[in-house]
């Protein structure tokens, strides 16, 4: 006796139900070791910054809670406002240069003959060591024998002191600081601008509309997305900028190129204050997180297609 339609139906749909099950089960088995992963290097050491912030630590005896204190003590710490101002001047005055010269360049790309060649030579500053750069740009500062001020000499000019000066040594880990990583922006903008629909240049040209015309009314508007991304992108990681500043300067002189990150690790490294240092970590998060959430916010407002 054959079984009627909804028996069939129901048998049928608890076989998928099992086999569905079966497969949750296996893809979280395989998602496990992840998790833990993640969760041990992440999410434990954020956890267990934030706990810290909370007591006086100097790795050389367990940590004692201290309330607020680290707290109160960063909002009178000068030395924090002076690296909060550093880290401000570096991403305000890095970032907008290198995303100007990066589109620049990914617009030069997309039209001047040998684009394979020029695309690579100016990407091989990003592949290569940031040691080696930061030390090599050392030299050429030098204001004795560095190449820069040499070469100011021959035309009469004495070149400034720049790493060792309180007013040119920001400026010059900027330049630096742009030169190494200025190719990842122009190749994302690159993609960018490839992406664009020849139809809407050539319509806007029958139209009537000059190159600045056409640059300003149809490429940037459809460049907006990926100039929206390298704008999040490079904020970010200006205020995580390291190396270079610990290679060229030490944060000198006078402190006056210690940014947060740097500030950080001297706390921590140099002064063994693991629960300020954390405390100090948890506001340039907040900071970062406060611009991210602002560009996101302000994006509707210029960003072609961008939903919220």
């Amino acid at each position: 006796m054959t079984r009627n339609k909804p028996e069939a139906f129901s048998e049928l749909r608890r076989a998928f139900s099992g086999l569905r099950r079966e497969e949750t089960i296996s893809g979280y088995l395989f998602l496990l070791p992840n998790f833990l992963i993640f969760t041990a290097f992440t999410i434990f050491p954020i956890l267990f910054a934030f706990y810290i912030t909370f007591t006086d630590w100097d790795l050389g005896h367990p940590p004692e809670f201290s309330g607020l204190e680290n707290y109160i003590y960063m909002v009178e710490d000068h030395l924090f406002w002076k690296a909060v101002g550093n880290s401000f001047y570096y991403t305000f005055g890095a970032v907008p240069i290198g995303i100007f010269i990066a589109l620049c360049l990914a617009m030069l790309n997309r039209q001047i003959p040998g684009r394979i060649v020029f695309r690579t030579i100016y990407f091989l500053p990003q592949v290569t060591l940031v040691v080696a750069s930061a030390l090599i740009w050392k030299w050429i500062y030098h204001p004795d024998l560095g190449l820069i001020n040499y070469m100011l000499r021959q035309i009469g000019i004495q070149g400034p002191q720049w790493l060792y000066s309180t007013t040119w040594s920001m400026p010059a880990v900027i330049i630096v600081c742009n030169w190494m990583g200025i190719a990842p922006s122009a190749l994302i903008l690159l993609a960018g601008l490839q992406g664009i629909p020849e139809e809407l240049l050539e319509a806007s040209e029958i139209d009537g509309a000059n190159s600045l015309q056409r640059t300003w009314n149809v490429t940037l508007p459809m460049l907006s997305p990926a100039l929206f991304f390298v704008m999040v992108i490079s904020l970010i990681g200006a205020m995580q900028t390291f190396a270079q500043f610990y290679i060229m300067t030490g944060g000198g002189p006078a402190f006056a190129t210690t940014p947060l990150v740097l500030y950080i690790y001297r706390i921590a490294f140099s002064w063994y204050r693991m629960g300020y240092a954390s405390t100090v970590a948890m506001m340039l998060f907040l900071i970062i997180l406060a611009f991210t959430l602002l560009q996101w916010k302000v994006a509707r407002t210029w960003v072609y297609g961008f939903e919220t």
